[in-house]
């Protein structure tokens, strides 16, 4: 790092192009979405914290999937709040790596934790009268650590080929942040190895889990199939294509803007993708795996009724 830093210090993160008074509705817009984020997902946090029947391995890993969306998004959505105030806003070499090992390590944590979810969701449907002794709580806490450190190890991959590059101008990212791609055009050397090892990382990490994702909710379909109650069928049918169509918006979405050739998306639609894996992404989360969830709701009028007893 501080080789590269003897040739260039800072970065000038362009943001959106767009006037002085039309900064100031994304901004009051894109706060809106980020206080709601960190708030709706803290208050999860601490339903399934404090509610005793929600102490089992599948709220243990929603409390992760919460923390991994809440981390991403104190990474990436205030230096975004702060380009919209302050276009051409410079941005230190180390906070720029760092911010870009942030915006590789909480993704890909995500992916494999909603891989994670699936299979303990296949278990309880498939198996329900064998799901305590398959997803025990030592097997959860190993899948959990085992995400969360294969996202972090495949994004310190990422930031060690970066750091090998010599970067000598020009120092402008048209980015509202340190995306990888965008900071690998300013390199001064070649950086097709980066790319290869982007492309493979994203085979590994966004197209494996996504099989694994469908194979347990094929899995899943062909149980719900099976059960006899016309109404309990329905229930669990909706509750599976909401997942579903969850999935495919968040693989979709990844797929595209880290595999597809950027030639066929022009600069202003890759940050309107960004822009949904960012402030969208951990709502819907939210909204899909927490408050449509029966026990989140019963838990949480437990609190509410509690709170109005006291």
């Amino acid at each position: 790092m501080e080789k590269n830093q003897m040739m260039v210090t800072e970065f000038i993160l362009l943001g959106f192009c767009l006037g002085p008074r039309i900064h100031l509705f994304p901004f009051g817009l894109f706060s809106l979405f980020y206080i709601l984020t960190l708030l709706g997902n803290g208050v999860i946090l601490g339903l399934i914290s404090l509610d005793p029947r929600l102490h089992t391995p599948m709220y243990f890993f929603l409390s992760h999937l919460a923390i991994a969306d809440m981390a991403y998004a104190c990474s990436m959505v205030p230096q975004m709040l702060v380009n919209l105030l302050s276009p051409a806003k410079p941005i230190s070499f180390a906070g720029c790596i760092t911010q870009t090992f942030l915006f590789l390590s909480f993704p890909h944590t995500e992916c494999l934790l909603l891989v994670v979810m699936s299979y303990d969701w296949c278990v309880a449907i498939c198996h329900p009268l064998r799901y305590s002794v398959i997803v025990s709580w030592r097997v959860g806490i190993s899948l959990v650590g085992t995400s969360w450190a294969c996202g972090s190890l495949l994004a310190l991959v990422h930031m060690g080929l970066v750091l090998r590059l010599p970067y000598c101008g020009p120092h402008e990212i048209n980015y509202f942040f340190c995306e990888i791609l965008s900071v690998l055009k300013l390199a001064c050397a070649d950086t097709k190895l980066n790319q290869l090892v982007i492309f493979a990382a994203s085979v590994f990490v966004f197209v494996g889990p996504l099989c694994l994702l469908l194979g347990s909710y094929a899995c899943i379909l062909a149980a719900i199939l099976r059960i006899q109650s016309a109404e309990g069928c329905r229930k669990a049918f909706s509750t599976c294509a909401s997942h579903l169509c969850m999935v495919g918006l968040f693989f979709g979405s990844a797929i595209i803007m880290s595999m597809a050739p950027k030639s066929l998306h022009p600069k202003k639609q890759q940050k309107n993708l960004f822009l949904f894996y960012s402030l969208l992404n951990p709502m819907m989360n939210l909204l899909i795996y927490s408050l449509r969830n029966k026990e989140v709701k019963g838990a949480l009028r437990r609190a509410l009724f509690k709170e109005s007893h006291f």
